[in-house]
Order: C-alpha cells, then sequence, then structure tokens
C-alpha cells in the first residue's frame, strides 16, 4: 500500500513537471521554439520506432516513415504562429485550405500513423506537451499489443504454382480454401496466384505441393489485401 502511494505521488510530480513545460497562451518566443521542435521530434522518432516495428506490408518504405517525422514537425511548425496569434490564424487557415494531396494511401494503417504524428505536431505546436508525452506511449503500447496479437486468426499469403496441365485435380486435395487471384496458361503450363489464409509458420502447404507430380515450383508471398494485376 505504502509503493502505491510512493508511486502515484511519483506520477503526480512527474505530471506537474511535464505541465510547468507548457507554453499555452505565451508569446512566440526563441524558446519556445526550440523546445516544441526538439520535443516533437524526439516523439516523433518514437512514432518512426513503432512503424517500423509493427510494419507487416509487403514492401517497407523508409520515406513515408521519414515523412512521419517530418509531418509531426511541420505541423508543430505551422501551429506555433497559429496558437500565438487569433488574427494570422484566420489567414492561415485560409492560407492552408487551398493545399491538395493527391498522394493515395492504401493501407489504413498508414493513416493512422499520419493522423497521431499530424495530433502531436498539434498538441506540442499548441504547447499541450503532456498530451504529447503521455498520449504517445499509450498509443504505441496499444499499437504494438494489437499487431502482436493474432486473435486466432491465420494470415493472408498469395501462393504462386506453376504446374503442368491436367495436374489441377492433384493440387485442389492440398490447398485449403483459397480465393483465386489470376489463371494464366501457356505452353509452358499454368500459373495460378490464389489467396489462402494459414499460420504464419505453417510452411508444410509449400512442401506438400511440390510432392505433387507435375508441379514446378511454388511460392508463398506475404500479402497484406492489395494486389495489382
Amino acid at each position: 500500500m505504502t509503493g502505491r502511494i510512493i508511486n502515484m505521488g511519483t506520477l503526480d510530480q512527474l505530471l506537474k513537471t511535464l505541465g510547468g513545460l507548457s507554453y499555452i497562451d505565451h508569446p512566440l518566443t526563441v524558446s519556445r521554439i526550440v523546445v516544441t521542435m526538439l520535443l516533437t521530434f524526439v516523439i516523433a522518432l518514437f512514432i518512426f520506432y513503432i512503424y517500423r516495428k509493427t510494419f507487416k506490408g509487403v514492401l517497407y518504405t523508409r520515406n513515408f516513415n521519414v515523412g512521419l517525422v517530418m509531418t509531426a514537425l511541420v505541423t508543430a511548425l505551422i501551429i506555433m504562429p497559429i496558437s500565438s496569434n487569433v488574427i494570422l490564424s484566420l489567414g492561415m487557415v485560409g492560407a492552408l485550405s487551398i493545399v491538395r494531396f493527391r498522394t493515395a494511401i492504401k493501407d489504413p494503417i498508414d493513416i493512422v500513423f499520419m493522423f497521431w504524428a499530424i495530433a502531436v505536431g498539434l498538441a506540442c505546436g499548441a504547447g499541450f506537451y503532456t498530451v504529447a508525452i503521455v498520449g504517445s506511449p499509450m498509443i504505441g503500447v496499444f499499437v504494438f499489443g494489437l499487431s502482436r496479437a493474432h486473435f486466432g486468426s491465420a494470415d493472408p499469403y498469395l501462393l504462386v504454382i506453376h504446374h503442368n496441365n491436367g495436374t489441377e485435380a492433384e493440387i485442389q486435395k492440398v490447398l485449403p480454401a483459397y480465393r483465386l487471384q489470376s489463371r494464366t496458361v501457356n505452353s509452358n503450363g499454368v500459373e495460378l496466384m490464389i489467396e489462402v489464409r494459414i499460420q504464419a509458420d505453417d510452411a508444410k502447404l509449400v512442401d506438400n505441393l511440390l510432392k505433387i507430380k507435375g508441379v514446378k515450383h511454388a511460392a508463398l508471398i506475404s500479402y497484406n489485401g492489395d494486389y495489382v494485376s
């Protein structure tokens, strides 16, 4: 009981210390700019790390991850003058309304990370440092935990099979439930590309396919739901 009281007292003291860093309703000074940009950069690096560790797509793009850091910094840089001058804020909001972004983000989790970076920039730029410092680790723990939890469901994969004509009946016996993505037939045989759901550590499917006479080769590819024909 005593340990719990001490821990709660330490936490309250830490929150008061963080609250003392706030520049809410303060004029825009050099010290505020430096503190805001440095703190935003540190928290954005944490977002960078979480995105890298939890990424499950087909191809990791480092430029997008660096873009998350820059998004947080630029957002904080914009919000600082807006929060310090009401008249200036109206003009900047009008200027920003003409900006149009054409880059399509296909993975929903990338959109979540983008909003997370913007939220950090907004909180730090407005002077709510405690919100950014306390909220970001909590979001990071939730994202990391959900990325590791499977809830008993299998992961999607693309299975590419090259085989001779007349062997599809034998292949059907080995395959689990699947969805056909493409079927290409030429003089050398047939190429099947199908979507299957199996456990991440289950590699027996490919081994069983290669045991079938007429199957030239089979490949199992990590699949995030986006397919371009």
